[in-house]
């Protein structure tokens, strides 16, 4: 454990605990959730419109009835279901593509809305989208296993392969390789546009995430069972495996690799979070999400976590609406953010420790990881946040709702 440590507290600075009152903790005000009209187009020979101008009242009227404070500067509204999944081009931060329940990926300007790709040709919700590391391709991914990759620069279809059910995609880093991972356990690995390819044995358990080292030299899954592999990537076999009383109890949720590419943060629906070391093959810590907030739901699900990339310390976002600050060395909760919904997904920014949470409430916040304090918030959707990213440069946030929009926010970080 000695050496553990020592990889927890290598190149670190040690931060002075804060104490949280509960006056620092932002209240939330509940949102009630509005019905949506269904936004499906109306294909009638000889049809004049009178019925879309209904419509548009009568979604006017539901904007009335939902008084929600609007911060975006752009709103996405050609999806006509539940928008699933979302990210932005990595190049030059001003392209989106956003998945929907609506069997579509929409490549768009994050500046206008302007529509660059529409992609065609999924019978299934599009629950995975993503560029590639030098935002040439972009990905989209359905439920029932249809993978596509289309060109950013001839805005064609380019490749595709059909799976198992379909549960994650992910790019490698550097490379023009593209992951993805399925119901049966199995995960692919191919190039592209060859499709050359390989395969990674599953266990006959489902992999439910996902997360590919830096380096690009290996990625880790994780799995229904609550086991957390290593691969390594040119080999395609399993360098570590964690399961038993290292693993999880109960379904992976969320992982994230560390900067010095041997560290791994894993989140379960059995309410922890671990850290691994893949050098030793041991657990290094174990974090808890706390308790079930009956007012919130009922599970303290583990969602999402994330390492700090400027200090040493992890989050953990839950659906018992806790976001949870853990100093790494020591292994003490520095805070504990309470959030009046369940939380979807955090980030982390780049530079600075200061993480971004979605929520079920709709709202998006930036919370000081130093103080456990709000420093920003984002509001505009009128349903459930799904899905969110943050730009490379840290100027924008985008996110998807069960409203059936995309939204775009400019951030303006605090003072530092």
């Amino acid at each position: 454990m000695d050496s553990d440590q020592d990889s927890l507290d290598q190149n670190e600075e040690g931060i002075d605990v804060v104490e949280v009152n509960e006056g620092d903790i932002e209240e939330v005000i509940d949102l009630d959730e509005s019905e949506e009209q269904d936004g499906s187009e109306m294909e009638m020979e000889g049809y004049d419109g009178e019925d879309e101008e209904v419509e548009d009242d009568e979604e006017d009227e539901e904007d009335e009835m939902v008084d929600v404070q609007d911060d975006a500067d752009f709103c996405f509204k050609a999806h006509t279901a539940s928008v699933f999944s979302c990210d932005l081009d990595p190049k030059t931060s001003s392209l989106a593509v956003t998945g929907g329940e609506d069997d579509k990926a929409y490549v768009w300007n994050i500046a206008d809305g302007t529509t660059a790709l529409i992609c065609t040709g999924h019978s299934d919700s599009v629950t995975c989208v993503g560029f590639s590391s030098d935002s040439k391709f972009v990905a989209s991914g359905d439920m029932s296993g249809l993978v596509k990759v289309w060109s950013t620069e001839s805005w064609e279809e380019i490749w595709s392969f059909e799976c198992s059910d379909l549960e994650w995609i992910k790019w490698h880093p550097s490379a023009h390789v593209l992951l993805a991972g399925t119901a049966d356990g199995d995960v692919w690995m191919w190039k592209i546009p060859s499709g050359e390819c390989k395969t990674m044995q599953g266990h006959g358990c489902q992999t439910t995430t996902a997360e590919l080292f830096s380096d690009g030299k290996q990625c880790c899954t994780g799995y229904e069972d609550g086991v957390i592999k290593v691969w390594d990537l040119k080999t395609a076999k399993a360098t570590t495996t964690f399961k038993g009383n290292s693993g999880h109890q109960d379904s992976v949720t969320s992982l994230d690799c560390h900067d010095n590419n041997n560290l791994i943060l894993s989140g379960s629906v059995d309410g922890s979070s671990k850290i691994y070391n893949c050098n030793t093959g041991k657990e290094v810590a174990v974090f808890f999400a706390g308790d079930v907030n009956e007012d919130i739901g009922e599970t303290n699900s583990v969602e999402s976590v994330g390492f700090c990339h400027s200090q040493p310390l992890a989050a953990i976002g839950s659906l018992n609406g806790t976001l949870s600050i853990w100093d790494m060395p020591t292994q003490i909760v520095r805070h504990k953010c309470q959030h009046d919904a369940g939380i979807v997904k955090l980030k982390w920014d780049k530079t600075n420790p200061f993480v971004y949470t979605c929520s079920l409430d709709g709202i998006i916040r930036l919370w000081d990881a130093r103080s456990g304090k709000v420093e920003g918030s984002w509001s505009g959707h009128k349903g459930e946040i799904l899905d969110m990213n943050i730009s490379r440069d840290g100027n924008t946030i985008l996110s998807v709702s069960g409203d059936k929009t995309a939204r775009v926010f400019s951030i303006h970080k605090p003072d530092r």
